[in-house]
């Protein structure tokens, strides 16, 4: 479980980080420390071979000899001088170099390279190491030197290095997971912990976390998550408020579809009066209860869990729209017009399609509008129907409410369930009905569908020009 949580994750990476960058500069460390080697040996070789100026016979016994090699830690020196003059201390036998390592040109991935084998191997060389004087002087400076104690040397500094990295290692991820604990792990697991009580139960305003003043991003996850329970639980009681009221209607719209229908027989009886008034005031009546039937179904439907079923089937969309011109009960200047391609097919329920777009068209001339366009296109995988009126517009109340059911109608006495109701339908098709503008002079509505495939579009068009 340890492993599992974030801060344990953190602490691990922090170190592992660490050595890592301590491993870059574990490797440029060696080389310089191998170079640092080599400038000390040759430095002390030089200095060494100048006891042969300081005798008289520009010779030293071989005690003495033996003395300043062992000192300087080779088998051999040999200074080249710019006059010509060569020094040299050397064994009676020296060893036969093994390997010649030239410093007159050195680079750091020579180093590196020479450094690497250097570790790599096991026994012992003779190196022969050539470098210009370390003192400057543009003497040329040889030195016979054994590999092993330079790679006890390595080694020993190599220890030294890593030992210093697992401090260091340890105490930058120690700091680190205190800050990153107190920073970030602490709050997230506050955020975490008012998630899960929210989730348990979402009514109880205890539940909610309280913001800190925090301006960074933990400060604004906690200030978005506040506001998004606090949405959440309006939307749950904004939800238990319908189910109420849908229960509601179920119960009452029985008795009351029967009560409007008894009305309806008695108006019926009512049109074979010969009594002017009654024949004034008969249509008035008709339409009255007309429309408190339609209350009803459409409450009814708004209020019945779940969405309508749904028949799909593939249909041109210009036939459905000409119904839709046909089927209104509007006044005879209003005008429903379509732009776009008169072969366009769309998979979906026509029923449920005709019944989005007829209450658009309703509410549309209803508003005041004298003309609706209509419009349609491809995109991709998607078909887009846009609704446009020239009608006077949506109030901004009405725009801020407008999908909501009992909030959004535009028009007084309305209940807002129809646009409610056809954004459902669409939604259920696995599209969505949106407002796009609604400013001025003017409504327009788009409705996305998913589009048929192309495959079997074409495969339906090749189909019919056969049969033909």
């Amino acid at each position: 479980m340890l492993l599992r949580s974030l801060s344990a994750r953190l602490l691990i990476l922090t170190a592992i980080f660490v050595m890592l960058g301590e491993v870059l500069i574990f490797v440029p460390s060696v080389a310089r420390f191998r170079m640092t080697y080599f400038e000390n040996h040759l430095a002390a070789g030089e200095l060494a071979a100048l006891a042969l100026e300081a005798s008289p016979t520009g010779r030293l016994d071989r005690a003495l000899v033996n003395k300043l090699l062992a000192r300087v830690g080779a088998h051999g020196v040999i200074v080249h001088r710019l006059d010509g003059m060569v020094l040299m201390l050397d064994n009676p036998t020296p060893p036969r170099p093994d390997a010649t390592i030239d410093l007159t040109h050195p680079s750091m991935w020579g180093a590196i390279r020479g450094s690497l084998m250097a570790l790599s191997r096991s026994g012992n060389r003779v190196l022969r190491v050539v470098s210009p004087s370390p003192a400057g002087t543009g003497d040329t400076v040889e030195v016979l030197l054994d590999e092993a104690p330079l790679r006890r040397e390595l080694w020993d500094f190599g220890i030294r290095i890593l030992e210093l990295s697992i401090v260091l290692s340890l105490i930058t991820a120690a700091l680190v997971y205190l800050n990153l604990q107190w920073l970030l792990v602490r709050p997230m697991r506050r955020i975490t912990a008012s998630m899960m009580g929210f989730r348990e139960d979402p009514e109880d305003a205890a539940r909610m976390i309280v913001a800190s003043r925090r301006r960074d991003e933990i400060g604004m996850a906690e200030r978005e998550l506040a506001m998004m329970q606090q949405a959440v639980r309006q939307a749950l009681a904004e939800r238990a408020r319908l189910a109420a009221l849908g229960t509601a209607v179920t119960k009452i719209n029985h008795d009351l579809r029967n009560i409007l229908a008894t009305a309806r027989l008695v108006t019926d009886s009512l049109t074979e009066s010969a009594a002017p008034e009654v024949r004034r005031i008969l249509p008035r009546l008709i339409d009255a209860i007309d429309r408190a039937v339609a209350l009803c179904t459409r409450t009814l439907d708004f209020s019945r869990e779940g969405a309508a079923p749904l028949t799909r089937s593939r249909f041109p969309l210009l036939p459905l729209i000409d119904e839709i011109g046909l089927g209104l009960s509007a006044p005879k200047d209003f005008a429903v017009d379509y732009t776009g391609p008169p072969g366009l097919e769309v998979e979906a329920d026509r029923d449920q399609l005709y019944r989005v777009l007829s209450n658009l068209a309703r509410n549309a001339f209803e508003a005041g509008a004298r003309r609706l366009r209509i419009s349609a296109m491809r995109e991709k995988r998607t078909i887009v129907i846009g609704i446009a009126d020239d009608g006077p517009g949506l109030p901004p109340k009405a725009r801020e409410n407008l999908f909501r059911p009992f909030f959004g109608s535009a028009r007084p006495g309305g209940t807002g369930l129809g646009l409610a109701i056809a954004r459902e339908l669409i939604r259920a098709h696995g599209g969505d009905l949106v407002l796009i503008s609604s400013a001025g002079v003017g409504t327009t509505f788009h409705i996305t569908l998913p589009a048929p495939a192309a495959g079997v579009a074409a495969a339906i068009s090749r189909e019919r020009v056969s049969s033909t």
